[in-house]
């Protein structure tokens, strides 16, 4: 319990960036938008977790134990690919 309130500021700033760059979901009550689906719900959960690893690695690496140290990605193309941002959003003619 010593990182629940670690964990859930992280959780609460990965949700606030889902609802900006997804604007085009249901977070707060437009009847007209979609609703966010288990992809997105899983995704931010993700989201938040990389966050929270991340903050105990400055230096983009984690100790493994006897596997030794490996290295934070700055962007995880799973959780991308779940939240549908980045890359895998979804092409916007003008």
């Amino acid at each position: 319990t010593r990182d629940d309130a670690e964990l859930q500021r992280c959780l609460d700033a990965a949700v606030a960036f889902v609802e900006h760059v997804r604007s085009d979901l249901n977070f707060g009550g437009d009847a007209e938008k979609p609703s966010p689906d288990a992809a997105v719900t899983l995704g931010t959960i993700r989201l938040a977790a990389r966050w929270f690893t991340r903050r105990r690695s400055p230096d983009a690496l984690v100790e493994m134990g006897e596997l030794g140290s490996g290295r934070v990605p700055s962007f995880d193309p799973d959780i991308e690919r779940l939240l549908r941002i980045g890359r895998y959003r979804p092409w916007v003619i003008a």
